[in-house]
């Protein structure tokens, strides 16, 4: 039996260009936000809600997302929610809530740092693809088809 789930699916825009730092190791480690905006209807208007993810990367996703995307720039992420405690300046315990992204795609949305990098595809094993409809019942899905709502 599981013990439980923790994973998040999230496609939005950056809201900042990223930021990455090595660890003593040598190991890259990249943060940056990610912002996805759901959007409802109150009486006869249309209002949106944004809300707001600290992302972090690890090794190689994360030399490439520092690469890559930049402030603006559009990717999927898949991972986990992970809540860490520290100490700030005056000792007082705080709190941040971060998802470690296992699985990144870069999906276009404003153009990269160095030439793009829309489509591409870094992180585990069996992230998702960026090809045509093949896990899409009906078939013929265009990713790059406007969504009709």
């Amino acid at each position: 039996m599981a013990r439980g789930v923790n994973k998040v699916i999230l496609i939005g825009n950056l809201g900042k260009d990223p930021e990455v730092r090595y660890t003593q190791g040598g190991t890259a480690v990249c943060n940056f936000s990610l912002a996805t905006t759901e959007r409802q209807k109150k009486g006869d208007e249309w209002v949106d809600h944004t809300e707001w993810h600290n992302i972090v990367l690890f090794g190689k996703s994360a030399e490439n997302a520092n690469q890559y995307l930049k402030k603006g720039s559009t990717c999927y992420i898949e991972g986990r929610i992970q809540t860490r405690k520290w100490q700030d300046k005056e000792g007082k315990d705080r709190y941040t809530t971060e998802i470690l992204a296992q699985n990144i795609q870069f999906l276009g949305g404003g153009a990269g740092r160095q030439g793009g990098g829309g489509g591409s595809s870094y992180g585990g094993d069996s992230g998702p693809s960026s090809g045509g409809g093949d896990d899409f019942p009906g078939g013929g899905f265009d990713p790059n088809d406007d969504i009709p709502f």
